[in-house]
């Protein structure tokens, strides 16, 4: 039995990581079995999403088709930023390529109802969401997303810290550019 009950501001964040690669593979397949109504991958290049399950494209097009609405927020592959951002990291796989990967799976599936914008306003910061939970990863500087923190989050409250990066996720949404 717990010693405590979380009360505070806190209480949405279920677990942190110090890096997105330390968590668990079973916590990113957990949370997109059990999601309902919304998936949102808003990652800069979401290239891993397609090495996490197996046949995790037909999966996706199931959700859709059983009600969910999945999308996928992308950088723009061919951008200045995504260049920029390219001599930062300054390693062989680069973003735009990892872009790619996730675009041409997305092309494999034209009448999936898989949507995808592009957009550059999220280089900094990826939010992943799952219903009512999500992984987000604020991008430190020089690092690739799987070596920048993670946390997860549970919606527990109206206007909570879930609430802040849902709303900033679809402001980024609505702002983008649509494929």
């Amino acid at each position: 039995m717990k010693a405590a009950v979380k009360l505070g501001p806190d209480r949405e964040i279920i677990s942190v990581y110090p890096y997105r690669a330390a968590c668990p593979t079973s916590v990113w397949v957990r949370l997109l079995d059990d999601a309902r109504k919304e998936i949102y991958y808003g990652g800069y290049t979401n290239y891993f999403i397609w090495q996490q399950r197996p046949r995790v494209a037909k999966f996706l097009a199931d959700k859709v088709t059983s009600g969910a609405r999945v999308r996928f927020l992308l950088g723009k592959p061919d951008s200045e930023v995504t260049r920029a951002r390219e001599a930062v990291e300054d390693v062989a796989f680069t973003v735009s390529t990892r872009i790619r990967i996730t675009v041409d799976e997305l092309a494999k599936m034209p009448d999936s109802g898989i949507e995808h914008r592009f957009s550059e306003g999220h280089l900094a910061l990826s939010v992943f969401r799952f219903d009512d939970q999500m992984l987000v990863t604020p991008h430190l500087h020089g690092l690739v997303g799987h070596d920048s923190p993670t946390l997860h989050l549970k919606r527990m409250q109206q206007d909570g810290l879930f609430d802040r990066f849902a709303t900033h996720a679809e402001a980024l949404w609505e702002d983008a550019e649509r494929a």
